[in-house]
C-alpha cells in the first residue's frame, strides 16, 4: 500500500472510527477509540503525504499485547512517571524488569468519550483511577482537545508572517491537554505525583536529523543513556543544538530536563523535504519535573521536559517501527482536590525547497540546514 493520506485515512476507517479535522488541503485524523490521538495529517489532500507513523501490523491484527500497545500516531496523551517508586507502570514490590512494566489500559487501549466536534476540533475525556509503585490511589480526569490550525495560526505561533512566502506548503495541529485531581487527597511528593506525556511518532528516513536546541545550565547535562550511551556517529553538538539521527536504525533515546529547555524542537527530513517543528508550553521557573527511569530513584522529581526516541532492532532483530518520536511532558502536578494542569503541544509539517525551509529553521533555531549532519 502507498503510504499517502487518503490511503491511511482509508486503512484507520476499517479498524476505527476516527474524526478528520479539515480546512482545504490541511487533514487531522484523530481516533477517539485510541485515546484521541492523532494518527496523522497532511497538507495537501488525499494524494498529500501522511506525516504520522502508524503502526499497520498491529492494527490489522485486531490484538492487544501485554505490557504496551504501540499502535503509533502523531501525538498521544500519556501519563508519568514510567519508571521510579511513583510509576504507575510497575506495581508495588517490582524490581523494574520488563516483566512487570504495564501501561495503564486508560493511555492504551481503551477509548476516550468524545464531548465535542466540529471541522476543526475535537475534544475528549476519561476518567481514571491508577495505584501508583508506592501504593498510592490517584484519581483524575484527563480532557484533550485537538485543533487544526489556520495558515495564519500557524505564522503566529512560529513567529513568521511571511511564513507561507516562498512556496512553502504545511499542516499545523495543537493539542490542549488537561489533567484535574479527582480524588480526596493533594498530590505531592511524599505520595507521587502525574504529569501530562504527549508523545509523537513520525516516519524516519536515512536523512533525518532531530534538531533539540537546549541551554546550558551549572550542573545539570543532556540524558542520553535511556538505552545505552549513544555514539558521536548519531548524536552531534553544535553550538546549542543536539543533532540526533532519526533514521530509525539504532534505539536510542535522549532526555533534556528543564533548566536546559528550550520549547521549541523538530526534525529535518532531507531525503523527502519534510521539516516538522514541536512548540509547547512551558514555565523555566518550575523544574519539578517526574523522573522515568527504570529504577528506584534518589531524584524522582528531577526527569525531563524534552524526549526524543530513535526506533531500531532488538538483540533479537526485531523492531517495533522503525520511527523517531518526539515528546514533551508538563511539570509534576502537584494539585489539590479539584485543581487542574493544562500542557499544550503544537505540531507543525511543513515541505518545501531547501531555501525556504533553511530561513525558517534559521529564525528558530539559529541552525541552518546545510549544518544538518545526515
Amino acid at each position: 500500500m502507498k503510504k499517502n493520506y487518503g490511503n491511511d485515512r482509508a486503512f484507520l476507517k476499517k479498524h476505527f472510527e476516527p474524526i478528520e479535522l479539515q480546512d482545504g488541503p490541511r487533514r487531522v485524523l484523530v481516533a477517539p477509540q485510541l485515546q484521541g490521538r492523532v494518527m496523522t495529517s497532511t497538507a495537501a489532500g488525499e494524494e498529500g503525504r501522511s506525516f504520522g507513523w502508524i503502526n499497520y501490523r498491529l492494527i490489522e491484527s485486531g490484538e492487544h499485547l501485554p505490557h504496551c500497545n504501540n499502535f503509533g500516531g502523531e501525538d498521544r496523551y500519556w501519563l508519568g512517571p514510567e519508571g521510579g517508586q511513583y510509576s504507575i507502570f510497575f506495581p508495588e514490590g517490582t524490581d523494574f524488569g520488563f516483566d512487570d512494566w504495564q501501561t495503564p489500559p486508560a493511555i492504551d487501549t481503551e477509548p476516550w468519550d468524545v464531548t465535542a466536534s466540529s471541522e476543526r476540533e475535537a475534544c475528549f475525556v476519561r476518567d481514571m483511577r491508577l495505584t501508583n509503585t508506592s501504593g498510592t490511589r490517584l484519581e483524575c480526569r484527563a480532557q484533550r482537545k485537538v485543533m487544526l490550525l489556520s495558515p495564519e495560526r500557524m505564522a503566529e505561533e512560529l513567529g513568521d508572517a511571511g511564513l507561507f512566502a516562498g512556496g512553502i506548503n504545511g499542516v499545523g495541529f495543537a493539542s490542549e491537554n488537561r489533567l484535574t485531581n479527582t480524588g480526596d487527597a493533594t498530590w505531592t511528593e511524599e505520595t507521587g505525583m502525574l504529569s501530562v506525556w504527549i508523545l509523537g511518532q513520525f516516519v524516519p528516513s536515512d536523512r533525518n536529523t532531530i534538531i533539540i536546541p537546549f541551554r546550558r545550565a551549572e550542573g545539570c547535562a543532556i540524558n542520553d543513556a535511556y538505552f545505552g550511551k549513544i555514539g558521536d556517529d548519531r548524536l552531534k553538538v553544535e553550538g546549542n543544538i543536539l543533532l540526533f539521527r532519526g533514521d530509525g536504525g539504532k534505539r536510542g533515546k535522549i532526555g533534556v530536563p528543564p533548566q536546559m529547555t528550550v520549547p521549541v524542537i523538530g526534525a529535518y527530513d532531507a531525503e523527502n523535504g519534510v521539516l516538522t517543528v514541536v512548540k509547547f508550553s512551558f514555565d523555566p521557573s518550575v523544574v519539578r519535573y517526574v523522573n522515568s527511569m527504570w529504577e528506584r530513584q534518589e531524584k524522582p522529581f528531577a526527569g525531563d521536559t524534552v524526549n526524543s526516541y530513535n526506533d531500531g532492532p532488538l538483540e533479537d532483530g526485531s523492531i517495533m517501527g522503525p520511527f523517531y518520536e518526539l515528546e514533551t511532558s508538563s511539570p509534576a502536578a502537584a494539585l489539590a482536590q479539584g485543581q487542574s494542569l493544562v500542557h499544550t503541544h503544537a505540531t507543525f509539517h511543513l515541505t518545501g525547497s531547501e531555501a525556504a525551509l533553511d530561513g525558517v529553521a534559521r529564525r528558530l533555531w539559529g541552525i541552518g540546514l546545510t549544518k544538518m549532519p545526515w
